[in-house]
């Protein structure tokens, strides 16, 4: 055991060691090493002097304009706190006063944000300075009906953007499994809209045999681009973090072109080439750790790197479990992805965003044995999920070698939701 290569990986607040024999471990992914920017404040005002494909704020903004400022919630790194002081300098110029701004946090399907945490997320003298709301995807009244797109997803978005004369974006580019990249558009749908909205372009990701992960243009971001048409998007601010969650660059502008111009700049970063597909995966949840909702993310990398019919190890922490917001999914997460679509199709079951997911993860299991190290999820839930619970790393590397041999070959994603694993001889930007 001496001569076992150490491993070191983020979990939770602190850091995990582990080891890996040397004649298992094929290699380590992690998104590649890249300097932050050196000044984040002159980085957000250059962006905003010279946004992409539109003109400076102070030239497009009237100071009698109402503002509208969507940004992401807390499973999301996105230094709002730091933006929002320099993005109200820019009001100010205009001579825009608070009582005109709102900011709306963007929690999609997730659970709410209690006031601790608004606060920690936009900067207590923000907080102080204007109205902080929470979207409700679940508020009908808070809702407003606006058809259906061209492919047939019915829209329902949160009504503050009709109040508003202008709506702002904020939020971060990382490869996402369902619409490519998040960023860009995204923070409308599923940000501020309806359970609805959200369980049809979510079931759309799931048409297709692998996921939408580092797609660029896929079915998903088209429709995601045409509800935020709809609902007036006219400006996102979006970062690019490094896997530290510092800032490696910033784009401001267009909600497309800006959009385009920052998934360049993330596929340099969490695009990343691999050399086999082995046996067994090691998936760590970070920076995703929350809750399942939010550590699934690492099984997509994960399923691109491992063998058929080979073993998934994910190491996630999920203080809250599964899911606050979706606890039903537990009753049929461990059926088959056919099953579940049925069941939905037929109405039995009603939530199509936990529906979306779970047949997500149900084709992965189809490719692939999930072992389960997460001091969160009790064991039931895990073994509800479809998952092989095991109480320590340790633990699960043998059922892992049990299952694969002890000669089976490793890889290890370290910060698996921010990775874009490429095999060798894909282009380093990814699948465009």
């Amino acid at each position: 055991m001496a001569n076992n290569i150490k491993i070191e990986i983020p979990f939770g607040r602190g850091i995990l060691n582990f080891s890996i024999p040397p004649k298992n471990l094929v290699e380590v992914l992690t998104p590649r090493n890249v300097n932050p920017v050196e000044d984040l404040g002159k980085t957000i005002q250059k962006a905003l002097n010279s946004p992409i494909g539109v003109p400076p704020l102070r030239d497009i903004l009237a100071s009698s304009d109402r503002i509208l400022i969507i940004a992401d919630d807390n499973t999301r790194l996105t230094p709002v706190k730091k933006i929002l002081p320099i993005l109200f300098g820019e009001f100010e110029r205009v001579g825009i006063r608070d009582n005109q701004i709102r900011i709306l946090i963007a929690i999609g399907t997730h659970r709410k944000l209690s006031s601790e945490e608004l606060k920690t997320k936009v900067g207590e003298a923000i907080y102080r300075r204007v109205k902080v709301i929470n979207h409700d995807y679940k508020d009908k009244k808070n809702l407003v009906d606006l058809n259906k797109t061209v492919n047939g997803t019915p829209i329902t978005v949160n009504r503050l953007v009709f109040d508003a004369d202008f709506t702002i974006g904020i939020g971060s580019i990382v490869p996402h499994h369902i619409a490519g990249y998040s960023g860009g558009s995204k923070i409308i749908q599923p940000g501020i809209c309806g359970g609805p909205t959200t369980a049809a372009t979510h079931l759309l990701s799931t048409r297709t045999p692998e996921t939408l992960l580092g797609k660029l243009n896929n079915q998903v971001r088209r429709e995601l681009d045409e509800i935020a048409d709809k609902v007036g998007l006219k400006f996102i601010i979006n970062t690019i973090l490094t896997s530290k969650g510092e800032v490696a660059g910033l784009v401001a502008g267009d909600p497309r072109k800006a959009f385009r111009k920052g998934a360049e700049l993330s596929k340099s970063i969490y695009g990343v080439p691999f050399y086999q597909n082995s046996e067994i995966v090691i998936a760590n949840s970070y920076p995703c750790d929350l809750d399942f909702w939010q550590a699934h993310k690492s099984l997509y990398p994960a399923e691109r790197m491992v063998k058929k019919q080979g073993v998934i190890i994910v190491i996630t922490p999920c203080p809250e479990g599964v899911s606050s917001q979706h606890p039903s999914l537990l009753k049929f997460a461990g059926l088959s992805a056919k099953e579940i679509k049925e069941k939905y199709k037929r109405g039995e079951i009603k939530n199509g965003v936990a529906s979306a997911l779970a047949i997500a993860w149900a084709k992965v299991r189809e490719k692939a044995t999930i072992i389960m190290v997460s001091p969160g999820i009790p064991v039931s839930h895990q073994k509800a999920l479809g998952f092989k619970p095991a109480d320590s790393f340790k633990k699960a590397l043998e059922m892992a070698f049990g299952l694969k041999g002890s000669d089976a070959k490793i890889s290890i994603l370290t910060y698996a939701p921010d990775t874009l694993p490429l095999k060798l001889g894909q282009t380093p930007c990814g699948t465009i």
